[in-house]
């Protein structure tokens, strides 16, 4: 089976994948697999020995031996050489940091995608804005998004996600790369639109997650994923994102998977906090990043600044300030004045 994928997709040149958190070795697991070289870079010296030495990620997939085509690394240099394609899928709160670390080792020719969602922790910036400040127009650019549990990427279950690139040739490439029966790409131009439905789908998990934490039932769960879309079109218009990519896979896709799945680390988040736990107790049982919570405040500014309203978001943004109790948020959520269906 792996020699006819090989056959039907073609060969590819090594790809470094910088990051090695659930998602990060997801994409190495799916590469490698095809018979790509792929090396998986992280920051922390012991986990990459740990990598090295046990060939598979205990940390995060423990039950997934590395192919032999994956290399793990802790040397930033050592991954990227040789290398025409990068993929980042740290944290958000890394990404900046890793582009930082990233820009003197490139060279002319490469090309840099990411698989993060959220926003720049410092700045509250798009992250293809944070790409664009630190490496210029240098270097064609591409974002992987959509909805994707990276435990379902591992075992090669059906998924669907976007490739969205300015660059057609970087776009198609990365389409023949990472495509398969079972994981499908859709192509798209509109990297606005793709990075805002990444960073507010996280909140709104979050939101979801606490009014089923609070014993609410489908109804309320319902209506706080329809006009959190809202939300979420709202805001990505203001900043130049297409309509129709709100309502695919990057948009409404993602949302639907991340408010509804226990899977997703925003939701459990929300579950803990509905059901009377604090931020730091509910994050801490978690034990990975949970990244609406850091992008919460940071939307809420981005909404500000282009006068756009979000109350699913701010409601979010007031639990997690201790400005507001969940129970007080809904209320002030149903007490809003009465209007008409809008997106």
């Amino acid at each position: 089976m792996g020699r006819f994928i090989n056959m039907m997709y073609g060969t590819h040149q090594p790809i470094a994948i910088l990051g090695a958190g659930s998602w990060g070795t997801a994409l190495a697991l799916h590469l490698s697999r095809l018979g790509q070289i792929v090396r998986l870079w992280t920051f922390d010296e012991k986990h990459g020995a740990d990598l090295q030495a046990t060939h598979r990620n205990k940390r995060y997939l423990p039950d997934y031996l590395f192919p032999s085509t994956l290399y793990p690394t802790a040397q930033l240099i050592e991954a990227i050489q040789d290398v025409h394609d990068i993929l980042i899928a740290v944290p958000s709160v890394g990404f900046r940091a890793t582009v930082l670390q990233l820009k003197p080792l490139l060279k002319p020719g490469m090309r840099i995608a990411w698989a993060t969602k959220g926003l720049d922790e410092n700045t509250g910036q798009l992250l293809h804005e944070v790409i664009a400040e630190i490496l210029g127009p240098h270097y064609s650019s591409a974002i992987l998004a959509g909805p994707s549990f990276a435990s379902e990427v591992a075992l090669q279950q059906p998924t669907a996600v976007v490739i969205s690139s300015q660059d057609l040739l970087f776009a198609q490439d990365l389409l023949a790369r990472f495509s398969t029966p079972f994981f499908r790409i859709y192509l798209s131009t509109d990297i606005i639109g793709v990075e805002v439905g990444g960073a507010v789908k996280n909140v709104l998990a979050i939101a979801t997650g606490i009014s089923d934490g609070m014993g609410f039932g489908a109804n309320a769960r319902c209506a706080l994923i329809t006009r959190g879309l809202a939300e979420i079109m709202r805001l990505g218009e203001s900043l130049g994102g297409h309509v129709d990519t709100f309502i695919g896979l990057a948009g409404l896709g993602d949302l639907i998977l991340t408010c509804t799945d226990d899977q997703s680390r925003n939701r459990r988040f929300g579950l803990a906090l509905g059901q009377g736990k604090n931020a730091m107790q509910a994050e801490k049982e978690i034990g990975q990043v949970v990244e609406g919570k850091r992008n919460a405040e940071l939307v809420m500014q981005l909404a500000h600044k282009n006068k756009v309203e979000m109350p699913i978001v701010e409601a979010v943004w007031k639990i997690l300030q201790e400005k507001s109790t969940p129970k007080q948020a809904m209320q002030d959520l149903l007490a809003r004045s009465l209007k008409s269906e809008k997106f």
